[in-house]
């Protein structure tokens, strides 16, 4: 099999119409990403690239003049998703950016924000400018940058250099700052002082190499904006202990050591609703902390064949990132070559306390993201981040506030990072037109958002039918058909496969 040696760029947009002067949908029962029921029917008026107004009365023919129509009688739709944790595919898994855009857009994701941008600084960059003038077909992109990325390296980062390096992100374009690994702590804070005063966002994954001397609570202490997945998090828990209870023969750089003991953290955190548990909890929410927890990527953990026989993966996942995820030691998140019945029971002990700890978070004012985290552990881009929704409605969410964490918290918390007014993941009048139309109601089932939609009796044929899916994606007011998305997906993992095996 061959691999590519760089991601290639998405080529200029090949689908998608408009934006409009003036687009309505009519007829539509909206779920405004605020957490406020569904109200419909409503006519949706855009021009060009903004919502012009909502109409509840029914707008007369003479409206409709001049106007694209999309009839949505019995249709529903949401602001367009936010994903806060979205890498745009990698080297090592040899996607093509374009796979990876329109799994997202096809499964609703208008905005993403690009994690380190480990494609490189001039290439995500690049993404990001051609996605804002709609060149490409692809979200909205904030794109997160790491030390590695800079011309001068990791190690030229000192506290001292700090602001040069703030500065260097600022001038590239960047949004923000991700911390992985091994971190000075004192340089993280200053890191983080300085990236606030540009506004500029921070984020990060505070690994089992960082935590003993900077967890979550002290990062966000010094300002850290949100904490990915939930490193760092249950060792601020602690209460009996300073650090997690290793065996002697554990190595992080085994990712079996690695992961199977990172299932066996929250049982040595501070027991829920216990003094600790509470005090940690409500100085992060008096902190306007954010939480990303990313459930869908560690899902295989607690289910390996569940995550290895989705339905999806034959016609959705490309060979090149199937073959990353099968067992390797090489492969990062590919550590299932003896995966237990023992690690799998730890790690769903592991996510309820987790869930317990998220959801009360969110039952407290605590601003909850969805992110995917996808292309590795059996995770295909647009399908698990739609997994995200059904794990937080097992943590404890009600569907409206699954929908609010995908949209509005998430475009929330970016306009909070980067000192912008909020543009998006709500629907109302003068936002931006970021917009997900589907035939079923979400609020019954998450399942039929994927695009490999779901079983539904058909009470005239009383037979098992595949329905669901989205309709249409709309990003700045341009027009996404989703099956057509996903039509030319499917063309590009069969050309894969006979091109590369």
């Amino acid at each position: 099999m061959q691999t590519n040696q760089t991601v290639p760029h998405a080529p200029d947009r090949n689908t998608g119409n408009g934006p409009y002067e003036r687009l309505i949908i009519r007829g539509v029962t909206m779920i405004d990403g605020t957490g406020a029921p569904p109200d419909g029917p409503v006519d949706i008026i855009v021009e060009k690239n903004r919502i012009k107004d909502i109409n509840q009365g029914g707008l007369p023919e003479s409206a409709l003049e001049n106007a694209h129509v999309i009839e949505a009688e019995g249709m529903y739709i949401m602001p367009g998703f936010v994903d806060t944790h979205a890498h745009i595919g990698g080297v090592n898994q040899g996607v093509p950016a374009e796979y990876v855009h329109k799994l997202w857009l096809a499964h609703g994701v208008t905005t993403i924000r690009d994690p380190g941008s480990f494609n490189g600084a001039d290439w995500t960059i690049y993404e990001k400018e051609r996605s804002a003038k709609n060149e490409i077909v692809a979200p909205r992109i904030y794109a997160y940058t790491c030390p590695r990325n800079w011309d001068k390296g990791f190690s030229a980062l000192t506290v001292d250099s700090a602001p040069e390096f703030v500065n260097w992100a600022l001038e590239k374009g960047f949004d923000g700052f991700k911390f992985i690994n091994r971190w000075d702590p004192n340089v993280a804070k200053a890191v983080i002082a300085e990236a606030n005063n540009q506004n500029l966002g921070t984020m990060a994954h505070l690994s089992q190499t960082t935590v003993a001397r900077l967890d979550a609570l002290e990062a966000a202490r010094a300002g850290l904006g949100s904490i990915e997945h939930w490193y760092g998090l249950p060792e601020a828990l602690f209460a009996t202990k300073t650090v997690q209870h290793y065996p002697e023969h554990y190595n992080y750089s085994n990712e079996y050591h690695r992961f199977s003991q990172s299932g066996r953290i929250w049982k040595q955190a501070a027991a829920p609703y216990s003094d600790k548990w509470n005090k940690v909890m409500d100085e992060l929410i008096e902190l306007d902390f954010t939480m990303n927890p990313t459930f869908a990527i560690y899902e295989a953990t607690r289910d390996a064949a569940r995550a290895q026989t989705a339905d999806y993966h034959e016609e959705y996942t490309m060979p090149s990132l199937w073959e990353y995820f099968q067992p390797n030691l090489n492969n990062h998140g590919s550590f299932f070559g003896d995966w237990t019945t023992k690690d799998e029971i730890e790690w769903k002990e592991n996510y309820r306390l987790w869930m317990m700890f998220v959801n009360e978070f969110k039952n407290r004012g605590g601003r909850i993201c969805t992110g995917s985290d996808s292309g590795f552990i059996y995770k295909t881009y647009g399908f698990d981040y739609i997994r995200e929704f059904e794990l937080l409605q097992e943590a404890g969410f009600h569907p409206l506030e699954v929908i609010r964490a995908a949209t509005m918290k998430g475009a929330e918390s970016l306009s909070k990072e980067n000192g912008k007014p909020l543009e998006f993941g709500v629907i109302q009048q003068d936002m931006l037109a970021d917009l997900v139309l589907v035939e079923e109601n979400p609020l019954k089932n998450f399942k039929s958002l994927y695009g490999t939609g779901t079983l539904k009796f058909n009470p005239e044929t009383g037979q098992a039918e595949k329905t669901g899916g989205v309709s249409y994606t709309i990003k700045d007011g341009i027009v996404y058909d989703a099956k057509e998305l996903l039509n030319d997906v499917r063309e590009m993992v069969k050309e894969a496969k006979i091109t590369n095996y």
